[in-house]
C-alpha cells in the first residue's frame, strides 16, 4: 500500500520564478539579494537594539521583537528557493522539502498575525489605562502571550503537510511560485481536495480571520477612548502611538488579502500577477516593518548610526 502511495507522488516539484522574465533573472538576482539583506539586517538590528537598550524593555517593544523574529523566519523560509531560482536557475525542490517549507511559511505567517493582535491589545491598554499599563502587561503576561501565539500557529498548521502528503500527484508538478504554498500544491493533486480546502478555510478563519476582527475591534475601542480625551493635542499624541502598528497591519494584511482573493477569484489573471502578489505577501512585511519602526524609534536609529560609524572606522583602520 505504501509503495502504491509513493508511486503516485512526484519526487520533486518545479518552482516558477516570475513568468516572462526568465531572461532577466541574472539582473534581478542583485535587487532580490539586496531585499533579503535589508530584511535580515533590519530585523536583526531591531532585535539587538531591544535586547541591549534597557529603556526598550517594555511590552510594546517585546512584541516588536516577536514581530521581527517572525519576519526573519518568513525571510529565511523563502530565501533558499528564491535565490536558487534567480541566482543559479535551480528550480527543483524535493517533495518532502516542499512540505517542510510550506509548513514553516504558514506557521511564521500565523505567528506574525498573532503578534499583530497582541500589539493591538498593547495599544488598547496603553491608551485606555496608561497608569496601570505596567501592572496589567507584566513580563509574565507578555511571555504567556508569546507562548500562546507560538503554540496556536504550530498546532493549527501542523496537519497541513500531512493532508498534502496523503494526496496522489501524477500529472503536473509545476508550481506557480518560487516557494511552496498550501493552495498552490493542493491544486496539483489528482484526487478530491475537499478535506484540504475545508481545513485550510477553518485554519484561516481561526488565525487570520479572528485576528483581523480582533484588531478591528481593538481600534474601534481605541478610537472611542481617544475621542473621549478633552484636548486635541492629547488625542493626536494618543493616536500617534498607534501609527507604526497600523502600518504593520496594513503591510501584512493588504498583500495577504490580495493573494487570497487572486487564488480564489483571479484564475483568469496572468501568471505574472499571481507571482508578484505571492512575492509581495512574503517579502514586503519583513522589508518594510523594520523601516517603519526605525523611522519612528529613536533608539533604533541611534543603533544604526553607531553601527555605520563603527563600520566606517574599521574600514579606515
Amino acid at each position: 500500500m505504501a509503495s502504491n502511495h509513493t508511486h503516485f507522488q512526484h519526487l520533486y516539484f518545479v518552482l516558477t520564478g516570475i513568468p516572462g522574465l526568465e531572461e532577466k533573472y541574472y539582473w534581478m538576482a542583485f535587487p532580490l539579494g539586496a531585499i533579503y539583506v535589508i530584511a535580515l539586517f533590519g530585523n536583526g538590528v531591531i532585535i539587538s537594539t531591544i535586547k541591549s537598550e534597557s529603556s526598550l524593555h517594555i511590552p510594546m517593544y517585546y512584541f516588536l521583537c516577536m514581530l521581527a523574529f517572525a519576519d526573519m523566519g518568513l525571510t529565511l523560509c523563502t530565501l533558499p528557493s528564491m535565490l536558487g531560482i534567480f541566482w543559479f536557475n535551480y528550480k527543483f525542490i524535493a517533495f518532502d522539502a516542499c512540505l517542510v517549507q510550506m509548513y514553516f511559511i504558514h506557521t511564521f505567517s500565523a505567528i506574525e498575525s498573532g503578534v499583530l493582535v497582541a500589539m493591538a491589545i498593547d495599544r488598547v491598554v496603553a491608551i485606555w489605562n496608561p497608569l496601570r499599563y505596567s501592572t496589567i502587561l507584566t513580563n509574565q503576561v507578555v511571555c504567556k502571550a508569546g507562548i500562546v501565539i507560538l503554540s496556536r500557529a504550530v498546532c493549527v498548521v501542523f496537519p497541513v503537510p500531512f493532508l498534502i502528503k496523503r494526496l496522489p500527484f501524477y500529472r503536473s508538478n509545476i508550481l506557480s511560485h518560487s516557494f511552496c504554498l498550501h493552495q498552490d500544491v493542493m491544486r496539483l493533486a489528482c484526487a478530491s481536495t475537499r478535506v484540504n480546502s475545508l481545513y485550510g478555510l477553518i485554519a484561516i478563519i481561526f488565525t487570520k480571520g479572528s485576528d483581523s476582527l480582533s484588531i478591528l475591534l481593538s481600534y474601534v475601542f481605541i478610537l472611542r477612548t481617544v475621542m473621549a480625551i478633552a484636548s486635541g493635542e492629547g488625542r493626536l499624541k494618543a493616536l500617534n502611538t498607534c501609527v507604526c502598528h497600523i502600518c504593520a497591519v496594513l503591510i501584512f494584511y493588504v498583500p495577504l488579502i490580495g493573494v487570497s482573493v487572486i487564488h480564489r477569484f483571479g484564475k483568469h489573471l496572468s501568471p505574472l500577477t499571481h507571482a508578484l502578489m505571492a512575492n509581495a505577501y512574503l517579502l514586503v512585511p519583513p522589508v518594510l516593518n523594520p523601516i517603519v519602526y526605525t523611522v519612528k524609534t529613536k533608539e533604533i536609529r541611534k543603533k544604526l548610526v553607531q553601527m555605520f560609524v563603527q563600520t566606517k572606522v574599521s574600514a579606515e583602520g
